[in-house]
């Protein structure tokens, strides 16, 4: 067998796992043989397949299905814990990649079985009492949809690389070629989502990527292309439910 082929069916066997991660970092393209659990005690992981992109913190923990391409990113500092899961053992169900909220004893739990050399049967009872609490978390719509036709990653692409400025869709149907009609049914058909939704998800997408790196909560708003401060703090805590600066402190930036 060859040595590209001992390490597929390694990884077929499900693995649990704790590591740091610096910031920048980048975890090149991969898939799993078995299903993994997600969670980032502090700092942020995006996380992105070939169809969307999510944010996996200390508040939010990601559920990737078996046999999902997937690549991760690093902001601020992370110390991240993976969970494996065999094929069989469906731990969501959920056959799409997802977000699920994390309360303090999810946390816990997650740490506490991603712990090295956990004996068999206290993994056993760990595990148990986590799929009861995960049963009942809610799961997070956070999620941003990756574009397939060229002119909406052109539309999308205007937006994020300056997020700042506002662009209404009337600018944004204008630089790229189409009437405003046209740009909203590509949201609609292709992400499932009106242009201002979808704007305000990579707005806030960006912004807690920005509050783990350690911008504080005014400076993470203005870069992201909110008026004021109150406004920002007011869209992400509707969106995430909690406030920036409950995030970042999370997230482990440290104080507001």
């Amino acid at each position: 067998m060859s040595e590209n082929g001992q390490a597929a069916q390694r990884d077929r066997e499900p693995r649990d796992s704790t590591h740091a991660h610096l910031a920048g970092e980048v975890i090149g393209r991969h898939q799993h043989g078995y299903h993994q659990l997600l969670y980032v005690s502090a700092g942020v992981l995006a996380v992105q397949t070939g169809e969307a992109s999510w944010v996996a913190s200390s508040a939010r923990a990601m559920w990737i299905p078996a046999g999902t391409w997937h690549q991760h990113r690093v902001h601020g500092h992370s110390s991240v814990h993976t969970l494996g899961f065999a094929v069989h053992d469906v731990l969501l169900d959920s056959g799409t990649p997802a977000v699920v909220a994390v309360d303090a004893l999810v946390r816990e739990l997650i740490i506490a079985c991603s712990e090295p050399a956990l004996p068999v049967p206290e993994a056993n009872r760990l595990r148990a009492a986590l799929r009861d609490r995960l049963r009942r978390a809610l799961i997070e719509p956070l999620t941003l949809p990756i574009p397939a036709g060229p002119l909406l990653r052109e539309a999308c692409a205007l937006v994020t690389d300056d997020l700042q400025h506002p662009r209404t869709a009337v600018w944004l149907a204008r630089r790229i070629g189409v009437s405003e009609r046209t740009l909203a049914r590509l949201f609609r058909t292709e992400l499932g989502m009106t242009y201002p939704q979808w704007r305000t998800h990579v707005r806030v997408f960006h912004a807690m990527v920005l509050l783990a790196e350690g911008a504080n909560v005014s400076e993470a708003g203005r870069r992201c292309g909110w008026a004021t401060t109150s406004a920002f703090i007011d869209t992400f805590s509707r969106t995430m439910g909690q406030t920036p600066g409950t995030y970042r402190a999370e997230s482990g930036a440290g104080d507001t």
